[in-house]
């Protein structure tokens, strides 16, 4: 049994939507139709886009959306012909960077990113692109990219506007990946500054590290999907008829991407050998402190045994003098004539004797 068309089934839903959709559009950010290199008109709404580009033969559209709903996407894909799991991707967002081809529309995923320098962190946006023979459409999901730089450069260049949706697409893309410049430099400047603080022993650097991996691989995973993007839009720009000028301009751009992926593999690779290095540096003051208090230890053992031997020296000769301290009539050597002498040397002997035995066992 055959499967059914998603395209066709896409433009049933997105016919059905028209129905209940209003005429207003908060998302749409701008819209132009141009012709021969020069904009021909600029439509306040999805409605006078499409009426006004079947209208203008050998013209094509370029539609910039911002977090559209499910009605606006589905005007846009039943006026277009879009496919209905491009379709279904595009509403849903969150997707990894791809580029998908259905007949002679593309579908493609960019990611952009911005270093915020107050913070310190990187943010991420999203940004969908269907292209087709007359028409350009950009959905937009986060603030991040801004269009409006690449529209005003385009509209002043009408050479390169004239070689229609393709130069726009390849103007979009270098400037995501022109973005990634910021990002690159802002990334190179915290793995300084972390690599400071591993050697000054900060205490919270082990976890700076951790967040900046993750902001690095979650930056990987934003531009490295984007390189082959680019490269399968080089191998099918002759097929498709990509003037050679834009070509050249998708190698620059590609170039550019091979640079930042270098990068990042670096950083990913230097922030790894910063987190042994680090672990390193932890466990060598860890026993430095260990060897510290062993040392601290043994030395307070030692005067804990020259307190004692001397306890021990002092406790002999108070035992005698407190036996002859009880002052029992019938006591041994009381009334001897030699018997205090006797007494002093017995304690001088148990003491010296004592004394013998501690120095020999170095407690003093």
């Amino acid at each position: 049994m055959p499967l059914p068309d998603p395209r066709r089934n896409v433009s049933a839903r997105g016919a059905r939507r028209l129905v209940h959709a209003p005429d207003d559009r908060d998302s749409l950010v701008a819209a132009g139709i141009y012709s021969d290199g020069r904009k021909v008109s600029a439509p306040d709404s999805l409605q006078e886009a499409f009426a006004t580009l079947r209208e203008t033969p050998d013209s094509f559209a370029w539609i910039g959306l911002y977090r559209p709903d499910e009605n606006e996407v589905g005007e846009i894909a039943h006026e277009f012909g879009l496919h209905a799991l491009a379709v279904e991707d595009a509403v849903l967002a969150h997707q990894r960077p791809k580029m998908e081809r259905y007949d002679d529309v593309l579908f493609i995923v960019l990611r952009a990113a911005d270093y915020v320098d107050e913070t310190e962190r990187l943010v991420f946006g999203e940004l969908h692109v269907f292209l087709g023979p007359n028409f350009i459409v950009t959905l937009r999901h986060a603030e991040a990219p801004q269009l409006t730089g690449v529209r005003s450069r385009m509209e002043d260049n009408p050479q390169l506007l004239r070689l229609g949706p393709h130069a726009v697409l390849y103007a979009i893309i270098d400037a995501v990946v022109d973005e990634y410049q910021p990002v690159i430099r802002g990334l190179s400047n915290d793995i300084d500054e972390i690599e400071e603080e591993v050697f000054e022993g900060d205490a919270t650097v082990s976890r700076r590290i951790y967040e900046l991996s993750r902001e690095v691989i979650a930056f990987e995973r934003a531009e490295q999907p984007l390189l082959d993007v680019v490269r399968r839009l080089e191998l099918g720009s002759d097929k498709y008829g990509v003037a050679p000028e834009l070509q050249r301009g998708l190698r620059d751009v590609a170039d550019h991407l091979v640079h930042v992926d270098e990068k990042v593999t670096a950083f990913r690779q230097l922030l790894r050998d910063i987190l042994t290095v680090n672990g390193t540096l932890v466990a060598q003051r860890q026993n430095d402190e260990i060897a510290r208090m062993t040392e601290t230890s043994l030395e307070q053992g030692e005067v804990v045994k020259r307190i004692s031997a001397w306890a021990a020296i002092l406790f002999g000769p108070t035992v005698i003098t407190g036996i002859y301290g009880m002052n029992f009539d019938n006591m041994p050597e009381l009334h001897w004539a030699f018997g205090y002498p006797f007494a002093l040397a017995l304690l001088a002997g148990s003491g010296a004797a004592l004394y013998a035995v501690f120095k020999r066992k170095t407690w003093l």
